[in-house]
């Protein structure tokens, strides 16, 4: 029996040991706090010399009389302090405490110092009648506090009350019966070790529970649990291991074999109960329900949440991962997800583990909808079935209702607005449908709403790009083409007047090659055969003079200036670069008067070719050229400017490894400098 006492005890010392480091790490300096830490401390050191006592026998007597007296003083110490704080909150005296508070503290006195109140003949008897007047003291608080706590908020002192009065109603039956039979029962001074190890669980949920007393004290549910499914698996194990050896005693000869098959049995229906989804549910809403103040760990259940929304642990499509998130909270394995828009009825989109329905051509959903919109409402299929008064007007179609395994139908809103609804089957276990179950369905359901909403957002804006990238691509096409038409309707206009000048058609059949030329890799780049196309090295300098020779028919007429033996090699398209040149020379042109100038100069600095065109203009503000120069499609020249010409031009040296400075003032001109990396500094 001994044995017995050691081992409880010395479970009992470890258990408020890990308590008390619980409680001094999240302590925030609170009466109550502090005085419960000090309470476990006292009870885990009480409990050590309990357990060498018993095992060992090296504790000496005085010394057991004097632990019990500080355990005792210690949890009538914390009980008086709930009391007294709870009896200030409410203005009430709290004379009665003190009054008990010298009564527990003369009778823990007898039981250390025996000698200066009583008689040595009568110690022992004055030492049990001290241990059961504080063990009637210490009854007499865990009832006024569990009297005087609001019914409503009892939950969260009830296991405490538990725990201590029954670590109380214990010491009092144990020296109660110490005191009539002059001796102290063995077998119920042993078993005390155990009583005081069923204690801890208890304390330490009373203190998870009330966090006035300052115990950020976070027992995860997950552990618990765990915790308890082991606990539980271990306590089947060891019941039907005796009664395995109960068969191999009684079985005669088929004993052995009989214990062998019944422990296999054993172990088979174990497993099946550890793997069975209802088994786990039904633990979970047991510890849930008697173990937490509320329902749901909400850290879990939005990290949870946000995992399934967000696909960060499996490739299921979003609508399915919406109907299994949302499952989630509520244990449900299936459902239906409707995505509703303006332009077009609801439509169902996703189903997980429940049959399509059907619905007809019309869903009739309108009703559904506007509930949704005036309630924000989950719709609970059971109540709006035996109580339909409590939904108002609300009109659930027939194929709703009759649907086999319903059970909630969940609003999705994004900004004030129903984008849809998630229909939810029954769980694995009967789940009573509350407040808090509603309320996290409906934030979730938020959530839901808004990953739906940005997905629906991205898919609009992939399309919205396609489109505007075609737009563009036809944009850029008919700028070249406007081109082409210009140079040719100038070769039209002077046909009649100069048909018979040979230097005239010589110059015409070079428009219409260049133009033929132009409109050919024109089709190829629109049919993608150029756009993988190799750049090659061009003399930069001979470009520009072509560029600037073609634009030599119109006032100003444009100067070129050279650095003096200077080669400058480039990779990059001829015929493309002689475009973007020629483009800029004559937007040079287009801004400056006839009697203006316009100047190319060619020239290089370090590793760099510079092409600048100054013009004399009317030149730009700084804000024009951050905000609208290059940008595509935006035009000063009205109807017949595209606004992309100067977009691509800057696009074009940037592919080519270049970059464009511009630098202008109002009335007096601008500058536009174009510097290429020479072609043997390319990598």
């Amino acid at each position: 029996m001994s044995d017995f006492g050691f081992l409880g005890f010395s479970l009992a010392s470890v258990l408020f040991s890990l308590l008390s480091i619980l409680l001094l790490t999240s302590w925030r300096g609170r009466l109550q706090g502090g005085l419960m830490l000090i309470a476990t401390l006292v009870a885990a050191i009480w409990s050590a010399l309990f357990a060498a006592k018993s095992g060992f026998d090296l504790i000496p007597l005085e010394t057991i009389w004097i632990a019990e007296a500080v355990r005792n003083i210690a949890w009538c110490a914390f009980l008086i302090g709930l009391l007294s704080c709870m009896a200030r909150q409410r203005n009430l005296s709290t004379s009665f405490f003190r009054t008990l508070s010298i009564v527990i503290l003369l009778a823990s006195a007898v039981l250390v110092l025996p000698d200066v109140f009583i008689p040595s003949f009568l110690v022992l008897d004055a030492q049990y009648l001290g241990q059961v007047v504080t063990a009637v003291a210490g009854m007499m608080l865990v009832e006024q506090l569990y009297r005087n706590t609001a019914p409503e908020q009892r939950w969260g002192i009830k296991y405490l009350c538990f725990g201590l009065g029954g670590m109380f109603a214990f010491d009092f039956y144990l020296f109660s019966d110490a005191l009539l039979f002059k001796r102290i029962d063995i077998d119920l001074w042993y078993a005390r070790g155990g009583v005081a190890m069923l204690t801890v669980p208890l304390l330490a949920v009373s203190a998870a529970r009330n966090p006035t007393w300052s115990l950020d004290l976070f027992v995860s549910r997950r552990v618990v649990f765990h915790t308890t499914s082991l606990l539980s698996a271990g306590i089947y194990m060891l019941l039907m291991a005796f009664a395995g050896y109960y068969i191999k005693i009684y079985g005669g000869e088929w004993g052995p074999v009989l214990q062998i098959t019944f422990l296999f049995a054993a172990i088979l229906v174990l497993v099946a109960l550890l793997f069975s989804g209802q088994a786990r549910a039904r633990t979970k809403i047991f510890i849930n329900k008697h173990f937490f103040s509320y329902r749901y760990d909400y850290r879990e259940e939005w990290l949870r949440l946000i995992r399934l929304l967000s696909g960060q642990e499996t490739e299921t499509p979003l609508f399915e991962r919406v109907i299994w998130a949302l499952g989630e909270i509520v244990d449900s394995t299936g459902g239906l997800l409707w995505l509703c828009s303006e332009k077009t009825d609801c439509q169902l989109v996703a189903h997980r583990n429940q049959a399509k329905p059907e619905m007809g051509n019309d869903p009739e959903l309108s009703s559904l909808l506007a509930f949704f919109e005036k309630k924000q409402w989950v719709i609970n299929l059971d109540e709006y079935l035996s109580q339909p008064e409590l939904y108002e007007e609300l009109a659930l179609p027939p194929w709703i209702t009759d649907l086999e395994g319903g059970w909630l139908i969940v609003p999705l809103i994004h900004d004030e607005r129903v984008i849809g609804f998630v229909y939810l089957t029954r769980p694995r276990t009967k789940i009573n449908v509350n407040w808090e179950n509603l309320d996290l369905l409906k934030t979730a359901g938020r959530q839901a709403a808004g990953y739906l909403t940005l997905y629906k957002a991205v898919e609009a804006l992939t399309e919205a790009k396609q489109f505007e990238g075609f737009n563009r691509l036809s944009a850029f096409v008919v700028h070249d083409l406007k081109n082409l038409i210009a140079q040719l309707s100038l070769v039209a206009k002077n046909a009649e007047k100069h048909r018979d000048n040979p230097a005239f058609i010589d110059d015409t059949f070079l428009t219409i090659q260049n133009a033929v030329n132009k409109m050919s890799r024109l089709m190829s780049y629109l049919h993608g055969t150029d756009a993988k196309r190799d750049f090659e090295s061009i003399d930069l300098v001979r470009v520009v003079e072509n560029a600037t020779a073609a634009k030599s028919f119109q006032v100003p007429v444009p100067k070129l200036t050279v650095e003096p033996d200077n080669s400058l090699w480039v990779l990059a398209d001829p015929e493309r670069s002689e475009a973007i040149f020629g483009h800029i020379i004559q937007n040079a042109q287009d801004a400056t008067a006839p009697a203006g100038e316009v100047e190319v100069k060619v020239s290089s600095d370090q590793n760099l070719a510079v092409v600048e065109i100054v013009d004399t203009g009317s030149g730009m503000d700084e804000l024009f050229i951050r905000e609208r120069l290059f940008r595509p499609f935006d035009s000063t020249k009205g109807l017949t400017g595209m606004g992309v010409g100067a977009h691509e031009c800057r696009e074009f040296v940037h592919s080519i490894g270049g970059r464009i400075e511009v630098d202008s003032k109002v009335g007096e001109g601008t500058t536009f400098k174009v510097l290429i990396p020479i072609a043997d500094t390319i990598a």
